[in-house]
C-alpha cells in the first residue's frame, strides 16, 4: 500500500498524525509532501501547530473528523 494510502486511512479513522509518528508507522519522512498529494486529491487536512518546550510541529487531521 502507498504512503498515501496508509496516511488516508489512518485520518479517516478519526486520528490525527504527526511527522514522527509517521516515519514510524509508516516509513514515511516526508510526510508534509504526502500531505499536500492528498489535498490536492481533494481531502479536506487540517493542520495544527504544537508547541511542547522549545519544539513546534504539525499535527494534521482529516476536517471533519477531529476539528
Amino acid at each position: 500500500m502507498t504512503q498515501n494510502k496508509e496516511i488516508i486511512r489512518y485520518l479517516t479513522k478519526g486520528n490525527k498524525i504527526t511527522p514522527i509518528e509517521a516515519l514510524n508507522r509508516f516509513g514515511c519522512f516526508r510526510l508534509s509532501a504526502r500531505i499536500l498529494d492528498l489535498r490536492k486529491l481533494g481531502f479536506d487536512i487540517k493542520t495544527e501547530y504544537v508547541t511542547k518546550g522549545k519544539k513546534t510541529y504539525a499535527e494534521y487531521s482529516l476536517g471533519g473528523v477531529n476539528a
